[in-house]
């Protein structure tokens, strides 16, 4: 299923109301996380799947990417990425995650931040990606955390005065797919799948895994009104994997 929420005009003015869209890489809380497990761009062709305002594209860049290409189907995020984040060796490219289509051997890695848990089949993108790298080319991506897709809710239990008690968990085996989620105040469809299913399903593509981490934020973020309480759940996942089959 594809969708363009993000060319709505109040969902997009939402979204570039958060810290991440105004501030770039170093207001994401897996940021710290995540940067560690990056891989030597120096000379590389680069893919970034739900590319967005393009931050990830231009620093692989800045470090060294000889063309990166971005993929997105929001024209507004596509607008914003070719104004704050332009480079020669950076082609953006207005299209859905699930249609793309590459030449075998395209890209020497392959990078998507928190776009992927939008996508309906998994399974069928992670081949198409397989077909798109290079042997011995690198998937890196991150996506929202199972157990917090995992209900729907995708916010707190609440007492009766208005306190959190708990981060609900529900309907996490047997029952993976679509949910409907309130985000930045809209509905939304994400797909829930479990940590199994992300894993499992690189493997039996030919992948070998080198990194699995669920990211805490970073001590200087934890007072911050909006991540008080994250270390109280996990709310992101990121994996790392390398092809090692044809």
């Amino acid at each position: 299923m594809q969708q363009n929420k993000y060319d709505d005009d109040q969902f997009f003015k939402n979204y570039a109301a958060m810290p991440r869209s105004k501030e770039g890489l170093k207001a994401a809380g897996e940021w710290y996380e995540l940067e560690k497990i990056l891989p030597n761009f120096q000379g590389k062709k680069v893919l970034d799947l739900g590319c967005g305002y393009g931050w990830h594209c231009k620093y692989a860049a800045n470090h060294g990417a000889l063309e990166v290409v971005g993929i997105d189907l929001s024209h507004k995020m596509l607008e914003v990425a070719n104004k704050v984040n332009h480079d020669a060796r950076i082609k953006y490219r207005q299209s859905a995650i699930e249609e793309i289509d590459f030449s075998t051997d395209s890209f020497d890695i392959v990078f998507s931040s928190l776009a992927l848990h939008y996508i309906s089949n998994f399974e069928e993108l992670v081949k198409k990606i397989s077909k798109s790298l290079k042997k011995n080319g690198e998937l890196i991506f991150s996506v929202e955390h199972p157990l917090f897709t995992s209900s729907g809710e995708q916010d707190w239990s609440y007492d009766e005065n208005g306190n959190i008690r708990h981060f609900p968990v529900d309907y996490y085996y047997y029952y993976e797919g679509a949910r409907e989620v309130n985000f930045l105040g809209e509905s939304v469809i994400k797909y829930h799948r479990t940590v199994t299913t992300y894993l499992m399903t690189l493997l039996n593509a030919g992948f070998e895994l080198t990194n699995v981490i669920e990211p805490k934020p970073p001590i200087e973020m934890r007072e911050l009104e909006e991540m008080k309480n994250e270390m109280r759940r996990p709310m992101m996942l990121i994996i790392s994997a390398k092809k090692i089959g044809r």
